[in-house]
């Protein structure tokens, strides 16, 4: 028996003498589900090098604007379009404003963009799709063809059509993620309540005489967690993504607050005198997306039961 389980690291397990013989058995440790996800990403170093840069990112973009003896907004017509130096790291740009500032304070407007224009909307769809999967019926019928009717036209017609309505800036852009991003995580979280509303522990619930609400938040979303917070992790680079490219044609943030987009603009008009003007907050929202890609990856390797060893 000890030999059919040599392969298996010999930390994780400890070996237990029978009161009544001298015979071992292998026992695992008591740990949690969280737990055991967590002790497996510390063995992805890429995912973990991922964390570490978004991370850092966020950390910096708190800290340096505050510390800074320059403002975001602060001009200089006296020191327009100045090449990265030891006063202004970054340069400046062409009202003679501290890109170095301007781009950790971008990545504030970014990154909350990105993370709360992911999470408000699988929010959503997690109460949508756990109503639409738990009930059935015509319930399930009306969510998802009214599903499958809106998300017939690209998401980005409607929130550019959105952003129209109600204007541009940080909480208008995530109030129209929100509004247009909660389909696809509805759909996974109805196709995965589906398979486990007929539990037994689901129906000793109805037996006991629970509430379809205390069933469907108690019992059933819980279970959903590990696919929606992949989700929700995968989804803040394509939000990042979209608030940069509705930046860029100028739908996004607008001035004078910057973001990485909207300074990705800016610097496409000087990119051939100026190239660094661009490459800066292009390389800032490449990286930003990249990490939170390979932290994503590793945490759905991480929660998915069938790749445990």
């Amino acid at each position: 028996m000890i030999k059919d389980f040599a392969n298996i690291p010999h930390d994780e397990f400890e070996f237990v003498e029978r009161e009544e013989g001298k015979s071992e058995a292998l026992t695992r440790p008591s740990i949690s589900f969280w737990k055991d996800v967590w002790r497996r990403m510390l063995k992805n170093r890429v995912a973990m090098a991922g964390l570490l840069i978004i991370l850092t990112i966020a950390l910096l973009s708190i800290i340096i604007p505050e510390v800074s003896s320059y403002s975001y907004s602060q001009q200089n017509l006296k020191n327009i379009n100045a090449a990265p130096s030891s006063e202004h790291w970054f340069g400046t740009d062409s009202l003679g404003r501290d890109l170095w500032v301007r781009t950790w304070v971008g990545a504030r407007v970014s990154l909350a963009v990105g993370i709360f224009g992911s999470i408000i909307p699988s929010l959503i769809g997690i109460v949508i799709g756990g109503i639409s999967g738990y009930f059935g019926g015509k319930v399930d019928m009306i969510i998802m063809r009214l599903i499958d009717i809106i998300i017939c036209i690209p998401q980005m017609i409607y929130v550019i059509l959105i952003m129209l309505v109600i204007g541009s800036g940080p909480v208008p852009l995530i109030l129209a993620f929100a509004i247009t991003g909660w389909m696809g995580s509805a759909r996974n979280v109805r196709g995965l309540i589906l398979k486990i509303k007929e539990e037994e522990f689901v129906l000793a619930s109805r037996i006991l005489g629970a509430s379809h609400g205390y069933i469907i938040f108690k019992h059933l979303v819980p279970n959903t967690l590990g696919i929606v917070v992949v989700s929700m992790t995968l989804g803040v680079p394509a939000a990042i993504f979209q608030e940069a490219y509705l930046s860029f044609i100028g739908l996004g943030i607008k001035p004078p607050i910057p973001s990485w987009g909207q300074l990705a603009n800016l610097g496409v008009s000087v990119f051939r005198i100026y190239p660094s003007q661009l490459l800066i907050p292009a390389i800032m929202i490449s990286l930003t997306m990249l990490s939170f890609n390979l932290f994503g990856d590793g945490l759905r390797d991480a929660l998915d039961p069938k790749l445990r060893r």
